[in-house]
């Protein structure tokens, strides 16, 4: 009967090991806070992040200078994703990033953008007739006080000697996919978004690309959040920078750092 004893030793076995993973808590997905203007890319990524059988990302995205201020109040995250190097310099002031994990992740260009059906022609360059291209109409423009890419874009119509002609024209978009939305619904003759932003709407184009030397660098650092305690924030952060999720940022128009 030797073989009986080891047949109900076996099934004991078994139906601990069964009972140890039904007790095991499941992996949490990672709250990932990130600027508007990653949306699709950083989606994809999520998407394939899932497929390696890890639980999905939440995704949350908005203006980097709101998503930072969340942060610093105590919204709950993994991760931050910023369109900017200041906003993560914030909360790298206030404490709320988690120590060596900061990375510079990807780059972006600006771009002055219109309908896509519009036949205004501008070169991009010193002194260009910005405010004459404008006429009575509106420059969309995510809030230069203090979204990114407003920002940037102001930053680079100032070096360019072409601001103060066309500041009290600015509609202030929250972020700038809403700066985006009011250009591809005819409702600004002209924007100024990122260059990734026009590739994801068909219905605007792109009437000049401004000078790199125009405006301060355009870098995305990634961080992991000093209150997080869920081992799939880090796991994910490091996917971000692995050559499958470089494969999909480039893909829709980011360089990499």
């Amino acid at each position: 009967m030797r073989w009986l004893g080891v047949l109900v030793m076996g099934l004991g076995l078994a139906l601990g090991l069964v009972n140890a993973a039904l007790a095991a808590p499941a992996p949490r997905p990672p709250i990932v806070l990130a600027a508007a203007s990653l949306q699709e890319s950083l989606t994809a990524v999520a998407d394939a992040w899932a497929r390696q059988g890890h639980p999905r990302p939440t995704l949350s995205f908005a203006a980097s200078s709101a998503l930072a201020r969340q942060i610093d109040a105590g919204a709950p995250a993994d991760l931050f994703v910023s369109a900017d190097e200041e906003w993560m310099d914030y909360l790298a002031q206030h404490n709320r990033l988690r120590p060596g994990t900061r990375v510079s992740l990807l780059t972006n260009r600006l771009v002055l953008i219109a309908p896509a059906a519009s036949r205004i022609r501008l070169a991009v360059a010193p002194g260009f007739p910005l405010a004459r291209a404008l006429g009575p109409g509106r420059l969309a423009m995510a809030d230069p006080d203090s979204v990114p890419a407003g920002k940037y874009g102001r930053e680079a119509l100032t070096a360019l000697g072409v601001w103060s002609g066309v500041e009290r024209q600015v509609v202030r978009g929250e972020n700038v996919r809403a700066a985006l939305a009011l250009v591809a619904r005819g409702e600004a003759p002209l924007g100024i978004v990122f260059a990734t932003d026009a590739l994801a709407s068909p219905a605007v184009r792109v009437v000049g690309l401004f000078p790199a030397t125009s405006h301060a660098p355009i870098r995305y650092p990634v961080a992991r959040l000093a209150r997080s305690d869920n081992p799939e924030g880090e796991a994910f952060r490091r996917f971000l920078l692995s050559p499958p999720a470089r494969t999909i940022f480039r893909r829709f128009g980011f360089g990499l750092r």
